[in-house]
Parts: structure tokens; sequence; C-alpha cells
């Protein structure tokens, strides 16, 4: 409203970010490894996050959406190589030890920063126009500036981390972390179909998930007639429910096994959600909810999957791959979505989503049939996986 912008310029924002990422996926490890090291390799994508919001913030301040998708791009850029460089660290410090609960707790972290982004700047923005006297622009670009500050403490956190890392080497004559990863592009003719399935579940969920979430505020205020207050609380529900879940979900896939009936059940579990949002007015909070538990659990479920079904020496690609197309997936669908609700309305945005979901389940129950005629390892309990690796 402050910059006069319709849903699908709203979008862009969103895609502007996923854009570079669909190359820097392959790119992030290989600098990290070769070129940069991890410890410089951690400043300079966070340089990229604070130069990113900064500019991003300029051009509320402008008035310049253009500036803004700019900023956006320079976030991007920083941002998804910034978790690669978050991931070695947290393997070179903790492998064979607590690594498990480690990366459980680094999205525990991301999802408590996305709840209190979500619950405290509409809250700044109220006070900050209380003091300028007008809503607007400006009002926007100073609200957007003073969230730099959290970009600028992760930057401090960088220099700090890498104060210490360096410390770690000189004493315990440690060395620098580095994420073994090999990005290889002719390693994709050697993917297997269970892998290009697990690719495809991987985007059709996703996809349903983060736009939903980047258009859900307005949606609940116009269709359940929730305040603002409101409708951030229970739009920051499924990322609140993930920061406490991942890590417990996460055991207890370890515990079990069976990685595809989990998927499945979080797969059924979000089309539910989507279709009660979509089709009912029950009370959004059930959904949403029900929608939390699920994303964490296919996270758990899904990522390591990766790791059954290509050798250690392409996991660096595969990974790399599948950020890739993920982000691919959501510069697009981003697009896609504001332009849906632009031109027809939050109900056939909701049946896009499910539409989205209904992919991802199906190549659920082809990746299940698939693993079931070569022999099931992918569906293996916990028991029967680590007999089998010994």
């Amino acid at each position: 409203q402050d910059m006069q912008l319709n849903t699908s310029k709203f979008m862009q924002l969103y895609a502007w970010y996923s854009w570079p990422n669909v190359i820097l996926c392959f790119l992030g490890g290989f600098l990290i490894d070769r070129v940069f090291g991890i410890r410089l390799g951690t400043v300079i994508f966070s340089l990229f996050v604070c130069g990113g919001q900064v500019i991003f913030a300029t051009g509320a301040l402008l008035n310049m959406f253009w500036l803004m998708e700019f900023g956006r791009f320079v976030f991007g850029i920083g941002g998804e190589s910034l978790a690669v460089a978050q991931n070695t660290y947290a393997v070179s410090w903790f492998k064979g030890k607590e690594l498990n609960l480690v990366f459980g707790l680094q999205l525990s972290m991301a999802r408590l920063g996305s709840t209190v982004n979500m619950n405290i700047m509409g809250w700044i923005y109220s006070r900050i126009q209380g003091l300028v006297g007008f809503p607007g622009y400006t009002t926007l670009g100073i609200t957007l500036m003073i969230g730099s500050a959290t970009c600028i403490f992760s930057l401090i956190c960088a220099l700090i981390l890498g104060f210490l890392d360096k410390r770690a080497e000189r004493i315990l004559n440690k060395e620098q972390g580095k994420t073994g990863e090999v990005i290889k592009l002719t390693d994709v003719k050697d993917f297997s179909l269970s892998l290009w399935l697990i690719f495809i579940i991987c985007v059709g969920y996703y996809v349903a998930v983060f736009p939903f979430i980047g258009l859900g505020q307005v949606f609940f205020i116009e269709k359940f007639n929730f305040s603002p207050g409101e409708a951030r609380a229970i739009n920051s529900i499924v990322y609140i429910i993930s920061a406490p879940a991942s890590p417990v979900l996460g055991f207890l896939v370890d515990r079990t096994g069976k990685n595809i009936i989990w998927m499945l059940f979080a797969v059924l579990s979000t089309l539910a959600a989507h279709m009660m949002l979509a089709f009912t007015f029950w009370n959004p909070w059930i959904a949403m909810s029900l929608l939390g538990v699920s994303y964490s659990l296919l996270a758990c479920a899904l990522w390591p999957m990766v790791a059954f079904v290509v050798p250690e020496h392409q996991l660096g690609t595969a990974y790399g791959f599948m950020q890739s197309i993920q982000n691919l997936g959501l510069a697009l669908i981003s697009i896609a979505a504001g332009s849906i609700l632009d031109s027809s309305g939050y109900l056939f945005l909701e049946v896009f989503f499910c539409a989205c979901v209904s992919l991802a389940l199906i190549a659920v129950v082809m990746l299940y049939l698939v693993d079931f005629l070569r022999g099931g390892e992918l569906n293996l309990s916990a028991s029967a996986r680590g007999k089998l690796q010994k």
C-alpha cells in the first residue's frame, strides 16, 4: 500500500532473491573450499546480506522499486551461500558428535528469526508511523533500515566466529573447515529415477509453502476478517511450530527410519491443510498448525534421503542441483502466485497450491513404488539400515 504495488510486483521481491541462487547453489561450496576459505567466505557472504538489506531499505525510503529489487538480488547472492558456510562450520566443529542436533538447532534458530520478523516488524512500523505522523514509503524505508540491524549483528557474529575458528586452528592444530563437496555438472546424467523424484517432491512441496506464507497475512485479513496483528500471528505459526519441532522430529525420523512413509504423511497433511484453507471457514489455526508440523516433518525426512541414493562423490552435485531447482521453482511460482491472486483471487490461488502439493504427492507414491521394486532400501527401518551399513 505504501508504494502502491500490486501482488504480482510484491512477489517479484521474493523471486529476485531466488534468481541468483539458481546458479550460486552450485558455486557456494566451491568458493568456500577453493577460493575464500570458510572464515573469509562467511564474512564476504554476510557483507552481501548486509549490503542487500541496506539497498532494499534505501529503495523503499526513496520510493524506487527497481532499487528494492536490486537489493533483494544482492541479498540473495549472500543468503544461500551464507547457509552453506554455516553448515560447513557446523560439520567442522561437530562432525561425529552432535551434528544432527546442531543442524536441527540451526533450522530452529532460522525459524525463530522468521517468527520474530513477522510479529515485530509490524509493531515497529506502527511506532515509526506514530513518530513520522503518517504512513507511506518513508515510514516503510525507516522500518526496513532498522531491520538491517539484524544483518549487522550477523556480520559481527561471522567476524567473531572467524576469530574463534582461527584460534582453535592454532591451539588444537585444527584444519579450516571445508564443505567437502565436489561439484561436477556431468554427474547429472548419472542421477537415478529415485533422485529425480526427490527433486520433484522438493519443488512441488516448497513452492506451496513459502509463497503462501509470503501472501498469507492479507489472505487471513480478507477471508477471515482478522486484524493485521492476528493475521501476522497466525501466518507465523508455521515457523513457531517448526522451531521446537524440527530437532524433535529429526530425532524421531532418525530412530524409526521409514523416510518415505513419514514424507507421505507430511505431504498428505499439507494437502489437507491447504484444502481446509481453500474450501472451509474452519478456524485457520487448525490448518496452519497442521502445516507447521508437516513442514518440519518433510524437511527431516526428505533432505537426508539424497545421501541414500547417490554416491558420496556426487553428494555436492546432488544437493547443489536440488537447491538450484528449488530456487528456480520458488522464483517462477512466486511470480505466478502474484499474477493468479491479482487476476482471480485467493480461492484460485489455493487451488493452485493444492495442485502443486498433489504433484509432490504423486512423486512420493511413485518413489515408494520405484523403491519397492528395487528392494526398498529408501524405506528401511532405522535398525535395518544400521545392519545394512555394517
